[in-house]
């Protein structure tokens, strides 16, 4: 099986790789495609677009493509991180997950609704380099219990889950 992600962003390759591994004969291609969306999504919706396409443009490549976004998503309660995943293949409509849910500061909120992005500014605020290619700022804020790379592999279980339940892997146990 070749899996094709859309990204080469460290955190993201290797929550593929992590759950794919374990699956066979497996054949991993990082790609850097297009988003198709802006580079802070701000909602749930532009997020998980972010992740479609990434998919959609990853599968044209091999037997499955995988798009994970990162993104921000404004509730009542204040600024949220978002994370969304997709994955492609043959025939069959795009399968979506999201993973965890994280309140960010205020100062953090307010420079992305300033309209910055969040990897430069958890560089900034961390007085760290490639934040979003490490633990993430889900790492940050959660003072390292879930790095970014854990966050992903979660949302690729969810993501490979729902592909073997649709091939009729069904696990009854």
């Amino acid at each position: 099986m070749r899996v094709i992600i859309g990204s080469e962003n460290p955190a993201k390759v290797s929550a593929v790789q992590n759950v794919f591994q374990e699956f066979g004969d497996v054949e991993f291609v990082q790609l850097n495609v297009p988003s198709g969306v802006s580079p802070q999504p701000f909602s749930d919706e532009e997020t998980i677009e972010g992740a479609i396409n990434r998919a959609t443009q990853a599968f044209e490549q091999g037997d499955i493509g995988i798009g994970l976004e990162g993104g921000v998503q404004m509730t009542k309660y204040g600024l949220f991180l978002c994370n969304w995943g997709a994955l492609a293949e043959q025939g069959q409509p795009p399968l979506v997950a999201g993973g965890a849910r994280l309140l960010l500061p205020d100062e953090v909120a307010g420079k992305l609704l300033a309209g910055k992005e969040l990897g430069p500014v958890m560089d900034e605020y961390t007085k760290k380099r490639n934040i979003r290619k490490n633990e993430g700022a889900v790492g940050i804020f959660s003072n390292g219990q879930v790095d970014r790379a854990a966050m992903f592999t979660h949302i690729v279980k969810l993501l490979y889950g729902q592909y073997s339940y649709r091939k009729g892997s069904y696990k009854t146990s």
